[in-house]
């Protein structure tokens, strides 16, 4: 970060922080550092600590120090993908015999990660409603080390009252970890609600433009910073320096899109309300929502994510699907452009015939920035 005292409100966070004009050419923007190695001044004398790219790059180096001041963290460490960022976090606090508590909503990639991978390691799991705190206490055991937590959750976007779920993590000696991919935290800041570590996939609203794959960890403890680091380093999953140098551009815009995927999906979920073919809207800005009480507590506004079912089954919800022309039909999300998607059959396959299987009735969209008249008339056209 500039040497200088900055304002600590986030929209001058966004655009100041790790962002130090270049000391050479004074340009305000760092440079993309593509390099593998450095040059070292005599045997072990790094300069600027710097002396390969998979240990640290000058541009990972100033897209981490954004992320970490955005976060309102101690340290944060980028990643070549977000489930990259989750490995390493995994094989960080776990072993054989270790429990972890996931939610019954979740990316369907991050229970895959548990499911596949992490109980091959003889790391056990359960599933937990994270919304009811008294199914999380239920859930934890002697052995458990991490209650993982999303919230807004994919796709269904439920809602978990971190500072709660945070006291009863703490209370069992485990960690909290918060998925906060939909709500970045423009919206929301898990570690100040009590969360031991946030996980982001960069690649959504962070980067926000659909360009590029990252994902992110940001920690309170620098203990427990350093313990990732190391493993950042010995695993060696980095973000490259172009996709940092990607990602930061995106956060120095996070919030002014935040407010207006925001504003857009308050009134396309007003619109679903009222329609005759849709059955249920699952967005946490209704009243009517379970959760909309936390939400308004935890979060500044309610996001730009929102799910719904359709009259008609499986086969009417792939047809609005495949009907819309304005809402991109593609997986992932959180990008300027409108996306939509069946998450049964795409994103959230892989957590078909688990607990955590979605409707097959449910569509998802990512409301982007466009003009939101045009967005309400293509999902009228899209529903028939």
């Amino acid at each position: 970060m500039s040497d200088r005292q900055i304002s600590q409100h986030f929209e001058t966070l966004a655009i100041h922080a790790g962002n130090t004009a270049d000391p050479l050419t004074g340009a305000v923007v760092p440079p993309i550092y593509q390099v593998s190695t450095y040059k070292q001044d005599g045997v072990g004398g790094l300069r600027g600590g710097y002396e390969y790219s998979r240990s640290a790059n000058p541009t990972r180096t100033a897209l981490e120090e954004n992320l970490a001041a955005l976060e309102g963290g101690r340290r944060g460490l980028a990643f070549a993908s977000g489930l990259a960022a989750e490995d390493c976090l995994l094989r960080t606090l776990l072993s054989p015999g270790d429990h972890v508590v996931i939610p019954n909503d979740a990316y369907g990639g991050t229970f895959r990660l548990f499911a596949k991978v992490v109980s091959r390691w003889g790391v056990e799991w359960s599933v937990a409603d994270t919304s009811d705190p008294s199914a999380v206490r239920a859930a934890i055991t002697p052995k458990t080390k991490v209650v993982w937590v999303e919230t807004p959750s994919n796709p269904l976007l439920g809602i978990t009252d971190i500072a709660a779920v945070a006291q009863i993590a703490r209370d069992a000696g485990a960690r909290l970890v918060v998925d906060n991919t939909f709500a970045t935290p423009y919206l929301q800041q898990p570690l100040s609600l009590g969360a031991d570590v946030v996980v982001h996939s960069l690649t959504k609203y962070m980067g926000g433009h659909s360009d590029v794959v990252g994902g992110a960890l940001i920690v309170s403890d620098s203990g427990l910073g350093d313990e990732l680091a190391f493993h950042q380093n010995a695993m060696g999953a980095v973000a490259g320096p172009f996709d940092s140098w990607l990602v930061l551009r995106g956060t120095k815009t996070l919030s002014v899109r935040m407010d207006r995927h925001s504003e857009n999906a308050t009134k396309i979920a007003d619109m679903l309300t009222r329609h005759a073919r849709v059955t249920r809207v699952l967005y946490p800005g209704l009243p009517e929502h379970p959760g909309h009480e936390v939400a308004a507590k935890q979060m500044r506004a309610f996001g730009g994510m929102i799910s719904f079912q359709v009259a008609g089954g499986e086969e009417a919800a792939v047809e609005v699907c495949n009907r819309a022309k304005v809402f991109t039909l593609g997986e992932s999300l959180g990008g300027v452009e409108s996306l939509i998607e069946h998450p049964g059959r795409m994103t959230h396959a892989s957590a078909a015939g688990s607990a955590l299987e979605v409707p097959a009735d449910l569509v998802r969209l990512s409301v982007g920035i466009e003009n939101v008249d045009d967005l309400l008339e293509d999902l009228q056209q899209a529903l028939g």
